[in-house]
This record gives C-alpha cells, structure tokens and sequence, in this order.
C-alpha cells in the first residue's frame, strides 16, 4: 500500500510529540513508536489528516535515527493508511546539516520537514542542499519547509530557483513565537504574508504557534487563509485555556471550532 501523499497540504496537522516534551511535561506525551502510532489513530478519527513524526530513543531522546523513523512508518502505513506522515529533520542545536542530509536520504520518507535556515545556516545554498532538494522531489517526497521569521522565505526562494523547483505551492510552516518562550503574537502573521507576496509566490502555507498564546494565533491564521498545525509540542492548552487531557482531545476541539474537515 503505498504512503498517502495528499496534493495539497492538509488544513489541519498534529505534532504530538515534538523533540523537547517528556512524561513530566505530560503524561499523555507520546515517546514510544507504539504510542505515537496509537495517538495518530485517535487523531486522525478527531480531524487530523497529517502527523509532524519525531521519533524518541529508549531514553526518551530525540534522534534522527533511520532505523526507527522505518519502523514508525511502517507501522503507521499499515495501522493509518490515510494519514500523511511526515518525519522531521529538526536538528534542536545537536545535529549537523549533513545529519540532516544523511536521516532524508536514508529514509526518503512520503513527508519530510527541513528547517530551512538550520539547513542552510550560512544563508548561502550550496551544492549538497540544492542535490538533497532535487533527490527529494525526485523521489516524490513532500517537503514542508519550517520557516522561523520572514527573511527565511528569501532563503527558502533562492533554495528552490536553484534546484529548479517551483516556487509556486510549496509547502510552508511558520513558527509563530518560540518553545522557550517567545510569545506568540498574532500579528507575527502578517510579516510572512508580505514577504511571500514581495516575491509574487503563493505559498501552501500553516502556521504552528506555542503555549496559551496559540488559539489566538490560530484564528488569525485560518482568518487569512492558512492552514494549521497543533498538538503537543507547540502547546498543552485547549482553546479555552484548559490544560487538554490528551492531543485527541486537543485536535477535535480545533477541528471542531474551525470545522476543518
């Protein structure tokens, strides 16, 4: 069966588990490949048609570990079929561009996330990232590309005019506010917004943002346009500030406020 690899970024996409939270931050945090797979399922029957896809060591531990980002997949292909599944690259100040480079090419997974500017941290594409961009697309898979301020769509422009890849719907996070707690404001939106427009690029873009702050800065994305990405490694909060009891509860309650699917 093959991987679901929808056409069009979906409206609504949840990250369960992040590289940062653990069972003390929540006991619903999902660390194990099975428990990942059982949120999924949950998520997907509350509205969720994708899964941001961080996989954890027996420590609990972000890795990008090529062994178990297969394992997670296979079992989410067969358990979810229908979800698209997207592994991150996120290299959270441990990992190197070229591990980055070497989890995409190992895994070649249906979805990938790529921080642009951790990629690329000198903001100059260079041979390797512009082959890792052809290799993928080539391959067919879906690259969604974390944006974490407006000058990274210049980077993220430049990256795909020289890997002659279209501008035109790629797909985009932009991250609103900070884990660490940057707050995340509103009207952090629309500076995105103009800068893609500076470049005549219609963009497929979401938005993620953190904390209580988050609901806010969802309405004002789905207001313009966008699409969403929740769950708990942005934020622990429903939308009426209450702590949620699990991510289903917290992705039927968006889905259910937006009417997304």
């Amino acid at each position: 069966m093959p991987f679901f690899k929808p056409d069009k970024l979906p409206r609504l996409m949840v990250a369960p588990n992040g590289a940062r939270k653990i069972k003390k931050d929540h006991p619903a945090v999902p660390l194990t490949i099975k428990e990942t797979v059982e949120v999924a399922k949950s998520c997907y029957d509350s509205g969720a048609r994708a899964i941001h896809l961080h996989v954890r060591d027996e420590n609990g531990k972000h890795v990008l570990d090529a062994g178990l980002y297969k394992e997670a997949l296979k079992e989410l292909e067969h358990q979810v079929p229908k979800i698209h599944i997207q592994v991150t690259t996120e290299a959270i100040g441990i990992y190197s561009p070229e591990d980055m480079r070497k989890l995409a090419y190992d895994v070649t997974p249906p979805g990938t996330s790529i921080g642009t500017s951790e990629l690329i941290p000198s903001r100059k594409p260079n041979e390797e990232d512009i082959k890792l961009y052809k290799y993928l697309t080539e391959a067919g898979t879906k690259i969604q590309h974390i944006l974490y301020n407006p000058e990274d769509i210049d980077l993220l422009v430049e990256l795909l005019k020289k890997a002659d890849i279209p501008v035109e719907g790629a797909w985009c996070l932009f991250v609103i506010g900070h884990y660490s707690g940057k707050v995340s404001y509103p009207e952090n939106i629309p500076p995105f917004i103009k800068k893609m427009k500076d470049h005549d690029a219609n963009l497929d873009w979401a938005i993620c943002a953190f904390a209580k702050e988050e609901i806010e800065c969802l309405k004002k994305a789905i207001n313009l346009g966008g699409k969403i990405r929740v769950g708990f490694e942005n934020s622990l909060f429903m939308p009426n500030g209450e702590l949620a009891t699990d991510n289903q509860s917290k992705v039927k309650a968006v889905n259910d406020l937006f009417q997304l699917s």
